[in-house]
């Protein structure tokens, strides 16, 4: 089957992912951040979902699917807080966004099973984007406001000791 089958294309957009990277390499993050593991969390699932779709789709015509091979780079988020990822990830999102529109612009008149699949990819992949932003929003504002408390009763120490 060439890769420019529209299903092929699509699983080779989502599956090798930052998110599916973080997902599969058992990453550990520090606890907090918990509204933002559970975000990503709800995106992986969902392109699990979609991709195990095409899998299927491809697996009746006897096409079968390889595994991720996910760039060297990811490694690097291993010592970073997962929150810091947020923006990385969304931005990935974005990508695969425009890659997909690609897919159904290019996908033939008889790919309208494949072209589905691939609208319900890109409109999962923008809700997943604002759920991801609002998720950070609201983390960095929690985060600002835990500084601002460390630093006023820091300060409130200081200003006792002199």
């Amino acid at each position: 089957m060439p890769a420019a089958d529209p299903l092929v294309r699509l699983i080779d957009v989502l599956q090798p992912s930052l998110v599916m990277y973080l997902s599969d390499s058992g990453i550990w993050s520090y606890p907090g951040d918990e509204e933002v593991k559970l975000a990503l969390a709800d995106l992986v699932g969902d392109h699990r979902s979609l991709v195990e779709r095409a899998a299927l789709m491809l697996g009746e015509r006897g096409v079968t699917v390889a595994s991720p091979a996910y760039p060297i780079s990811f490694t690097s988020c291993h010592d970073v807080d997962i929150g810091s990822l947020v923006p990385r990830v969304t931005a990935g999102l974005r990508g695969q966004v425009a890659a997909i529109d690609a897919i159904v612009r290019e996908a033939g008149t008889d790919a309208a099973a494949a072209i589905g699949l691939a609208e319900e990819a890109r409109s999962t992949s923008l809700r997943h984007v604002d759920v991801l932003e609002q998720v950070a929003g609201s983390e960095r504002v929690r985060k600002a406001a835990a500084s601002a408390s460390r630093e006023a009763a820091t300060g409130g120490l200081h200003a006792a000791e002199g």
